[in-house]
């Protein structure tokens, strides 16, 4: 079974940076799973944020592109995601996803809180 653990959220001023992990330990096929990092506001529905493919290929939601950079290491079977130029807006928890499996698993999730 596939198991995902985010680490790397908290509490940063507008502007700052903040890079997410998360650990698929588990999971014999990882290099070919397609990854994202989702997240969730109060009151919000769940965006996708950005998402990469076992060959690198990325996307990201156009309220982030620009400022977030999704990243893997097949190796050490992680994904992160580098937050710059970090927004209120951008307050929420963020979840760890593997998009292609069936169904799709997510991860606990780590709070962001983007505050003076």
């Amino acid at each position: 079974q596939v198991r995902l653990v985010e680490s790397g959220g908290g509490l940063v001023q507008p502007g700052g940076s903040l890079r997410l992990s998360c650990a698929v330990p588990t999971d014999r096929f990882f290099s070919i799973r397609r990854m994202g990092w989702h997240r969730q506001a109060p009151g919000k529905q769940r965006e996708l944020v950005a998402s990469i493919t076992g060959v690198q290929a990325t996307t990201y939601a156009d309220s982030v592109k620009g400022r977030f950079t999704i990243s893997r290491d097949n190796s050490k079977k992680m994904v992160f995601l580098e937050m710059s130029s970090l927004k209120p807006e951008d307050t929420a928890i963020y979840y760890c996803a593997c998009l292609s499996c069936d169904p799709d698993v997510w991860g606990q999730g780590t709070q962001v809180t983007v505050h003076l």
